[in-house]
């Protein structure tokens, strides 16, 4: 979804409630624009050595004085989370302390949870509390264990609704990643939830319709983290800093900065 020119209602800040982004823009026809750029604190313009491009941005729910914010992030395997939202997660905390992070990782087989227990710790150390859920289900064979998975959904129906929800991309090549994504949407129906995109050799990236801006120092910290984390995946060709710098420099390019994060979002509900 884009945000090119307009007219902007600058006057108030933007916000982000449960599930609901307050839109106060409309295009030289009307109607909101298309792209729409996230963040976790209201901008209207970004500087770039060829002037200024004006953008849509609105803030991500926050915590409330009656209580924190909540996230849940979702993934198929131990380093998915990291690839996929890493810098989003150290944007929201580097705004506030007083965020609950529950990170679920469905296939920690042969000692990669303690990859991922590591990684976690060196993101979410500003959350005021976070806890990490792994599960064993055998790695590339999700699909034949559906009825497990979708149990493994339960617990997380019956804990405290999260404010964002981060998850596989509907539309991977990944099976296992896929249906990670289906149990999303069939678990939680009422709830903003946000598709992170991984790069890997099947292809299938796509364009986003959401953005997270980045900041140069988070864009280091979250690939630092996933290079000193996860040394088992080190002999794999993709796992580099450069594939993870690519992408993240990609979608800077497309939301009108330098760095950021992409996503799908199935749903906005626009007030």
């Amino acid at each position: 979804m884009f945000a090119d020119g307009g007219n902007m209602a600058r006057g108030s800040s933007q916000r982000a409630a449960l599930g609901l982004v307050k839109l106060q823009y409309t295009s030289p026809r009307g109607r909101p624009s298309a792209r729409i750029i996230a963040a976790t604190d209201a901008a209207f313009s970004t500087s770039t050595n060829h002037g200024v491009i004006e953008v849509l941005e609105l803030s991500l729910p926050r915590a409330t004085s009656a209580r924190p914010l909540r996230v849940l992030c979702l993934g198929a395997h131990c380093d998915d989370i990291e690839i996929g939202c890493g810098g989003t997660l150290l944007k929201i905390l580097s705004g506030s302390t007083e965020v609950e992070v529950t990170w679920v990782a469905f296939s920690a087989e042969d000692g990669r949870g303690r990859e991922l227990r590591a990684s976690a710790a060196r993101l979410l150390r500003r959350a005021r509390r976070w806890q990490v859920v792994t599960h064993q289900f055998r790695n590339s064979y999700f699909p034949a264990q559906y009825t497990e998975l979708k149990g493994a959904f339960e617990p997380l129906k019956r804990s405290p609704a999260p404010d964002i929800i981060f998850t596989h991309q509907r539309h991977e090549r990944h099976q296992d990643h896929r249906l990670v994504n289906e149990l999303t949407w069939n678990a939680f129906r009422n709830h903003l939830i946000l598709e992170y995109e991984i790069a890997k050799y099947e292809g299938g990236l796509t364009t986003p319709n959401a953005y997270v801006r980045l900041s140069a120092p988070l864009v280091r910290r979250k690939i630092a983290t996933l290079m000193a984390c996860y040394p088992s995946q080190s002999t794999k060709h993709w796992f580099t800093e450069k594939t993870f710098r690519a992408l993240m420099r990609l979608r800077g390019i497309e939301s009108g900065t330098e760095w950021a994060e992409g996503f799908h979002v199935d749903k906005w509900c626009l007030a």
